[in-house]
């Protein structure tokens, strides 16, 4: 397992990005204050570890919501380049006889610290603007569907979000995962 500490010189790459990234506030949340979110970052190690690297793989995290709690998601236009060709699960890796992927979307998440998006959260990050025009994501399955083999993803296409299935095991060059992260 990786040490999720980052050196001194990632952390204030990654907290750059993020201060001109939250600085735009391209979601027109407005009441954001850069240096409560620093703060907050700063006493979050991990969380900035896990921040790093959605941005390491091409998520381009930014700040979704400010409510209770900061929730940050992977805001890059189509689905993270460093998190595609992944089946959905641990199970589904296992159960692949040939031509595994190099991992799954469920253990990358895990890794990283970040949580996939659930149908509703996937639907909410797409009233913000449009995402996955070319590419789709997997998002969390409920226990009933992937006991039974499935898994859901969605994207975007003719200005509507949808929700599809597939069997867990499969994977396409054009399908990652989005993740967020709640500070």
């Amino acid at each position: 397992m990786t040490a999720k500490k980052l050196s001194e010189n990632e952390a204030e790459e990654i907290l750059n990005i993020l201060k001109a990234r939250i600085e735009k506030d391209r979601f027109n949340l407005k009441n954001l204050d850069w240096l409560k979110i620093e703060k907050k970052l700063v006493a979050s190690p991990e969380k900035l570890w896990s921040l790093y690297q959605m941005e390491k793989t091409g998520g381009e995290p930014d700040i979704i919501k400010n409510e209770k709690e900061l929730i940050f998601c992977d805001c890059s236009k189509e689905s993270p380049s460093g998190r595609r060709s992944f089946c959905y699960d641990h199970e589904a890796l296992l159960a692949r006889k040939e031509n595994k992927p190099e991992d799954s979307a469920v253990n990358a998440a895990e890794e990283m610290g970040i949580e996939l998006l659930n149908e509703e959260q996937y639907r909410e990050l797409q009233m913000l603007d449009t995402f996955d025009e070319k590419t789709s994501s997997w998002i969390k399955t409920p226990d009933e569907i992937r006991k039974l083999g499935g898994a859901f993803f969605c994207d975007r296409r003719y200005n509507f979000v949808f929700l599809y299935h597939n069997g867990a095991q499969s994977y396409y060059a054009a399908r990652g995962f989005r993740g967020m992260i709640k500070l």
